[in-house]
């Protein structure tokens, strides 16, 4: 996609724009969320301050970045860059600015990924429409990562289509295979269809004409389709690597087991930190990472930290990389 004209009036510090190996511009959302622009400034300092190479775009009000800079030790200053977005007519119109400010920042070769808590529907659109979908791609999915007892597990998609297809679930396969072949490092992943039963014929329509498809299906990175998985199969981790569902029970689902998790605890035996409580957009041009609306600051802070990692290790690309090759192309 070729780098859109620069916004008159937006300066972008040398650090931000040369890019020096190590580092990962992030353009952050400062409107996005329940509690926002607060909880965003929060995380985002917190995240500044854990990560020395991490440069931020801060995309929002101007006095929630001045909030943010007069919080930072001012020899950091340096490592940030202020977007101010003005208040619009209509609050909704100017809250999803911010998004698409972030995303064209993204597209114009002004940061390196984008992190958003805001309305889930406007950053798929502006990230599909903005950075561009991969070949063969046409409803971007959320892929989240669950604690499991047996590790952790990714779940896609959580509220991008609510409403897919055959073709689409089978995308989202392919999809969910290669992110976790690619960043979780998951050989040859087993995918999962999830639905109400095991048996032959459980479900509704789609699932029940889903599975000789998946089954037919080639996966990238070795990966296998493993068949019907249940809910409690998502807490075990023992069924699936890759759970694919539509947007809608997928969301229900994450939100219920974080809630579950947030007050429980997670799977006692589940190893390693534990992922953030955010989502990563696959099947656009561009790294995207989705919080939760009602994100902590730490949750915010994690999520640029994710962001930052995908970035450095280029992972969107190599999981593009990875399709393209899957698919002949």
């Amino acid at each position: 996609m070729a780098p859109a004209q620069r916004r008159p009036g937006v300066s972008v510090s040398p650090q931000l724009a040369a890019g020096e190996p190590g580092t990962a511009r992030i353009a952050v959302d400062l409107l996005g969320g329940d509690s926002a622009p607060a909880v965003v400034v929060d995380g985002a300092l917190r995240a500044c301050q854990a990560d020395p190479a991490l440069h931020l775009l801060l995309v929002g009000p101007a006095e929630a970045a001045d909030e943010f800079l007069d919080a930072l030790d001012p020899a950091e200053h340096g490592r940030v860059t202020r977007m101010p977005i003005a208040p619009g007519e209509r609050v909704e119109s100017w809250v999803e600015s911010g998004v698409r400010s972030a995303v064209l920042a993204v597209a114009q070769g002004e940061a390196d990924a984008v992190v958003s808590a805001g309305n889930t529907g406007a950053t798929v659109t502006s990230a599909a429409l903005g950075l561009g979908r991969w070949p063969g791609v046409r409803r971007p999915p959320l892929a989240a990562v669950l604690p499991t007892r047996a590790g952790r597990l990714v779940l896609l998609d959580v509220g991008s289509s609510v409403d897919p297809d055959e073709e689409t679930m089978a995308t989202h396969a392919r999809l969910g295979a290669a992110y976790a072949y690619v960043v979780h490092d998951v050989a040859a992943p087993a995918v999962g269809l999830l639905t109400i039963g095991t048996e032959r014929g459980k479900g509704d329509r789609l699932r029940r004409a889903l599975p000789p498809a998946l089954a037919a299906l080639a996966l990238p990175g070795g990966a296998r389709y493993a068949g019907l998985v249940e809910g409690n199969d998502v807490v075990t981790g023992t069924v699936a690597d890759v759970v694919v569902t539509d947007g809608f029970t997928g969301n229900i689902l994450l939100k219920g087991l974080e809630a579950a998790y947030a007050e429980l605890g997670p799977p006692s035996t589940a190893t390693g930190a534990p992922p953030p409580r955010a989502a990563l957009l696959l099947g656009v041009a561009g790294t995207v990472v989705v919080c939760h609306g009602a994100a902590s600051g730490p949750d915010v802070a994690a999520g640029i930290a994710f962001a930052a990692d995908l970035h450095r290790r280029a992972a969107v690309a190599a999981m593009a990389d990875m399709i393209d090759a899957q698919r002949g192309v």
